[in-house]
């Protein structure tokens, strides 16, 4: 073989960084490792946010699960538990995440369908019953509604006689990435700013150990972005959000280091976990520089994983276990803090009990088995690594000054930049799959002439809408509508004096107003967010 004989005509990663044929020591001509790399747990945490990493504590396995009722939910999450999970993740329907009960109309079809339906805090206990809120971390991805969801957690925690200080999780809260990429947004930009300050505000006071954010990159990059423009564009959401804050009063210090984020790893294997690096890198250096923080705590980046769905085929799904292993592994080489592993049968259905039984093994046999959590950061040092890391932060950088060109996050996403650069590079790709240029194994290359499914698909029961509206109305039934509409109307009030909105609507809460309810009033008030559409 010739040194000059290639298998295809160029190599890219993702983002269109060109690969060399070999990287050598010359990566390194005029990179000081002392002010790049540094030591893990110290400025600029390239090597990771903590000193020991894995060898003091394995991440938080934790699988993202929620579907049909509560009490089907319930039963996933004690199951996961008992197989040695250790965090629950919840994933909730579209009818809750877009502020709708049950049974309004629009709800219909959808309840229960894509996560779990949580209409009131009767929903909330059922949800977390017999799982101790205050040894569990919690993580609930929720955004336009997270101020409810979070009072009714909160709520139920009081119940049982567990105080605020006593919890650890995090709600999604990031509002922003709605309008990019996922569309679950109610309320227009400002006012999900203004909700979103009151909860890093109150839970600063009252739930000190409490992630207030996980900004997240995940839905960017399932939406067709590149590993540089998730990175991008969810650091300039961060960035949005940060200067909110900070604009309403927030010390830096003080709430920087309770937000989180939450990236996605998909399958260029060195390029994810070189991105996971660089994300490091340029938080610690805008909030030291940009915001001059000067809290250590505030400089470092903590992330939750979760594997790529888009990268899952219906055609020959037991590769998906495969594709899910790589991902876990260069997450937890990039220095993950928690991590969800997806399913086989994501590309089908919602995942079944043995799916996701093989998905948490696969985060344990990395974890106990494989080696690589017993050194920090084993890839630091590698001449492609640190290559990959360097181009990646610069071309990160150059979004960030575009997008404060254009004056900022929320004026790129309504003038629909921000859309416009995800829908581009997902039509890219597309086009990459359909000439082979991109090999997808099963889809356009090694295919089987006879295809079959050889386990078992989860089904949610067609009675779940009847049986969550049913409940709901009992409960509308036996509260006291009297208490529920002295609870809104100080909702009303708080809303138009500006006040912290997290304290009415806790005391809604408690009254036994429904999610739909409070999210109706506070839509009422503030309008609802239509997205320009660009051409």
């Amino acid at each position: 073989m010739t040194i000059d004989k290639k298998r295809k005509q160029k190599f890219c990663t993702s983002s269109r960084i060109d690969i060399k044929r070999v990287y050598t020591e010359k990566e390194f001509s005029g990179f000081d490792t002392s002010q790049e790399l540094g030591q893990p747990g110290e400025y600029p945490f390239t090597r990771g946010v903590y000193p020991t990493m894995y060898r003091g504590k394995l991440w938080t396995m934790r699988q993202y699960a929620g579907f049909g009722t509560a009490e089907e939910s319930n039963k996933r999450y004690r199951f996961l538990l008992s197989q040695g999970q250790t965090g629950i993740s919840v994933a909730f329907d579209l009818p809750t995440q877009l502020g709708l009960d049950s049974d309004h109309p629009l709800s219909q079809g959808e309840v229960g369908k894509v996560g779990v339906a949580i209409d009131s805090l009767e929903d909330m206990e059922t949800l977390f019953r017999d799982i101790p809120l205050d040894r569990i971390s919690v993580s609930m991805t929720i955004n336009s509604t997270a101020a409810i969801i979070l009072a009714m957690y909160l709520v139920l925690a009081e119940k049982k006689g567990i105080k605020w200080t006593k919890l650890s999780g995090t709600i999604q809260n990031d509002v922003l990435k709605e309008y990019i990429a996922r569309g679950t947004y109610i309320y227009p930009p400002q006012a999900s700013l203004k909700i979103i300050t009151d909860i890093l505000a109150f839970c600063h006071k009252n739930v000190p150990n409490w992630n207030t954010m996980s900004i997240s990159g995940y839905h960017i990059r399932e939406a067709g972005a590149t590993a540089v423009q998730e990175l991008a564009f969810t650091l300039a959401n961060a960035l949005t959000y940060v200067e909110a804050a900070m604009k309403s009063g927030l010390d830096v210090d003080t709430f920087a280091p309770r937000l989180s984020f939450f990236l996605a790893c998909h399958n260029n294997f060195f390029e994810e976990i070189a991105k996971f690096r660089a994300a490091r890198r340029l938080w610690a250096r805008l909030m030291k520089e940009k915001f001059k923080a000067k809290n250590p705590l505030a400089w470092k980046l903590r992330f939750h994983t979760q594997t790529s769905g888009v990268t899952l085929l219906a055609q020959q799904p037991d590769n998906n276990v495969v594709r899910v292993a790589l991902q876990a592994l260069a997450a937890v080489l990039g220095g993950t803090q928690s991590l969800h592993t997806n399913s086989r049968d994501e590309a089908l259905a919602l995942p079944s009990e043995e799916s996701a039984q093989i998905a948490l093994r696969t985060q344990q046999i990395i974890a106990y088995e494989s080696g690589v959590a017993d050194t920090v950061d084993p890839m630091g040092g590698s001449f492609y690594i640190e290559s990959l890391t360097n181009q990646i932060e610069k071309k990160v950088q150059e979004y960030l000054r575009k997008i404060e060109e254009l004056g900022g996050m929320l004026t790129a996403i309504e003038k629909g930049f921000i859309q416009k650069e995800i829908q581009e590079s997902a039509y890219r790709y597309q086009k990459q799959v359909e000439s082979k240029e991109e090999i997808i194994v099963g889809l356009n290359e090694f295919r089987n002439k006879e295809e079959q499914i050889r386990f078992s698909l989860y089904s949610p029961p067609e009675k779940i809408e009847k049986t969550q509206v049913k409940k709901l109305l009992s409960l509308k039934a036996k509260r006291s509508d009297k208490q529920v509409k002295i609870r809104l109307e100080a909702l009303k009030k708080a809303v138009e004096s500006e006040e912290n909105l997290v304290p009415p609507i806790i005391e809604a809460v408690k009254a036994r107003a429904t999610l739909g309810e409070i999210s109706s009033l506070l839509k009422d008030i503030y309008g609802a967010f239509q997205e320009t559409v660009s051409l």
